[in-house]
C-alpha cells in the first residue's frame, strides 16, 4: 500500500463498480457492501483528491467474529485493482450510570452520535488531513526502554461528521500505555520541569473500543498514515443518522430491514435488536447534567515509579 501511487481514476461515463470489484462486493466476511461501496465511491468522485486510492468503513459489520476480527475497513485503490479489508475498531460509548446508556459491546455498535464526549463513532464523510504525532511516555522493549508517540491522522467532515475536529476524532493505532508512573530520566528530551518521564506497560487493544475514533491495528495504521501523509483522501463511514433511524423504525414496525430496502448486517442486528442515533443537541445537555452532578476531581500527577 505504501508504494500505491499514480492519478486518480476516472469515474467518466461509469455508472458502477469495475469488474474487478465486482468480485469484493458483497455481505461476506471481507467483502464490501453494495451501498457501502456505492456511497464511498461518490464521495471520492465529489470531493476530487488526487489519492489513487479511498477508504471506507462498514461500523454495522461485527469487530468480534470470537475466533478473530472483522474485515470491515476497506482500502480500495481502483487504478491498482486493489481492495483490501482489515478490522479497525469502534466508539465504546458511555453509560451514565442511569441518565442515560449509550455504551457499544467489543462486538457490535448499537449506539452512534456525534455529540462531544460521547465517545461515538459518528457514519458519514470525511477527508483526511494532516497527521500529528504525541509522545506518550516510555515502556519496556527488549533489554531496553522505548519511547511511545502515536500518530493521529486528524479527519475532517461535513454534515453530522462536522464537528470531527472539535470531537478530536481521527484514526490512530489502536496502542496506548497504561499503569503509567513517573520515571526519574532528567537527560530525557521529554523530561518535565522536575525531571521526570511517564512510563508505563504498552497495551494493544486492536479488538477493543475507541474513544469515537477509527483505530487500527499498529501495523495497518503504519500503511494507512503513509498512503495520506500530505496526500488526503475520503473515508466514508456506514452508517449515516439517516440510515440508523430508517432501520430502527423498520424493526419496531416489525419488518424485516433488508425487505424495505435498507441495508444493516443481519449478525449485529440480532445482537443489537435496534440501532440508535444520539444527536449532539439531544445528547450534549444530557452529558453536561451528568458532569455537573460528578465533577471531576482536581488533576493530578501519576505516582512515583516504583523501581
Amino acid at each position: 500500500m505504501i508504494a500505491l501511487v499514480g492519478a486518480a481514476p476516472s469515474f467518466a461515463g461509469e455508472p458502477g463498480a469495475p469488474a474487478w470489484l465486482e468480485a469484493h462486493v458483497g455481505e461476506g466476511e471481507g467483502q464490501i457492501a453494495p451501498v457501502v461501496l456505492e456511497r464511498a465511491r461518490a464521495l471520492y468522485q465529489r470531493k476530487g483528491v488526487r489519492n489513487p486510492c479511498y477508504f471506507a468503513f462498514d461500523a454495522t459489520r461485527p469487530h468480534d467474529l470470537g475466533g478473530g476480527l472483522g474485515r470491515r475497513f476497506y482500502i480500495i485503490c481502483e487504478a491498482q485493482e486493489s481492495f483490501r479489508a482489515i478490522s479497525a475498531g469502534h466508539g465504546g460509548g458511555r453509560d451514565l450510570d442511569g441518565l442515560a446508556d449509550f455504551s457499544n459491546g467489543r462486538r457490535c455498535v448499537k449506539n452512534f452520535g456525534n455529540a462531544m464526549d460521547s465517545d461515538l463513532t459518528t457514519g458519514g464523510a470525511y477527508v483526511t488531513a494532516d497527521i500529528a504525532a504525541a509522545f506518550k511516555g516510555y515502556y519496556r522493549a527488549g533489554g531496553g526502554d522505548a519511547a511511545f508517540t502515536r500518530p493521529f491522522l486528524k479527519f475532517d467532515g461535513e454534515g453530522d461528521t462536522a464537528n470531527a475536529r472539535e470531537r478530536a476524532i481521527g484514526g490512530h493505532p489502536a496502542v496506548l500505555l497504561r499503569g503509567v508512573c513517573r520515571r526519574k530520566d532528567p537527560q530525557s528530551p521529554h523530561a518535565d520541569g522536575d525531571g521526570y518521564v511517564p512510563f508505563g506497560k504498552l497495551v494493544n487493544y486492536e479488538a477493543g473500543r475507541s474513544d469515537g475514533c477509527t483505530s487500527w491495528s499498529p501495523s495497518d495504521a503504519e500503511s494507512i498514515m503513509a498512503m495520506v501523509q500530505n496526500n488526503p483522501t475520503t473515508l466514508y463511514i456506514y452508517p449515516e443518522s439517516r440510515d440508523i433511524d430508517a432501520v430502527a423504525r423498520a424493526v419496531q414496525g416489525g419488518e424485516t430491514p433488508s425487505r424495505a430496502g435498507l441495508y444493516w448486517n443481519a449478525a449485529c442486528l440480532r445482537d443489537i435488536g435496534a440501532p440508535r442515533f444520539w444527536r449532539r443537541e439531544t445528547l450534549e445537555p444530557i452529558i453536561a447534567r451528568w458532569r455537573e452532578a460528578h465533577p471531576a476531581p482536581p488533576p493530578e500527577p501519576p505516582p512515583i515509579c516504583r523501581e
